[in-house]
């Protein structure tokens, strides 16, 4: 299913099986939800290698910041609850990489394996293509428990690129990460349109 595009303000209705997820831009509002699904995937999860829970104040001042810089930042609702959020990002700070973007995917621990990542990521591709970026890589951590996250991102178009082996250490064990990418729009077909 191809997402629309998402605008500012913009608010759209996915259907992914048997459940509505609706995705719109985030807000200031939100922050608080935000701040509760990642604080548990940081304390719990180790799809992110940060090791101690940022607040709310610096969970804003990183979406401030994100879209700042025009990189799209979306929640999910379902059943009127904000069930997750995925942001772009910069892949790397060198300006040669300015038509890449990395991707992060937040699901509230009670609403996995219910399609909400797979809504969030399919629409977030869409902004990105829509904003003229060329490519997005996955970061993915810890690979040995990401199974579904490695198979939601290959049924949206991404590759495997690769695997950085025990670069993360976090919960007693070393981690790696998975590297995954597609292309955006035109890809690599022809120059970039971002400066």
């Amino acid at each position: 299913m191809r997402a629309p595009a998402i605008g500012r303000g913009a608010f759209v209705l996915l259907t992914y099986q048997r459940m509505s997820v609706a995705i719109r831009p985030a807000r200031t509002g939100d922050i608080p939800a935000i701040t509760r699904i990642y604080a548990h995937a940081v304390e719990h999860g180790t799809a992110s290698f940060e090791l101690t829970p940022p607040d709310e104040a610096e969970m804003a001042r990183r979406m401030d910041d994100l879209l700042g810089k025009g990189y799209p930042y979306l929640i999910a609702e379902d059943d009127g609850m904000l069930a997750g959020y995925a942001y772009a990002g910069p892949y790397r700070a060198r300006p040669a990489y300015r038509p890449t973007v990395e991707n992060s995917v937040y699901v509230a621990h009670d609403r996995h394996r219910r399609g909400v990542g797979r809504a969030l990521l399919a629409a977030l591709v869409e902004a990105c293509a829509q904003s003229g970026f060329r490519q997005m890589i996955a970061v993915i951590g810890d690979s040995s428990r990401q199974a579904a996250s490695i198979g939601m991102h290959r049924a949206l178009g991404f590759r495997h690129i690769g695997i950085l082996e025990d670069v993360g250490f976090k919960h007693g064990r070393w981690l790696d990460s998975v590297l995954m990418q597609r292309p955006l729009g035109p890809g690599s077909t022809k120059e970039p349109d971002r400066p």
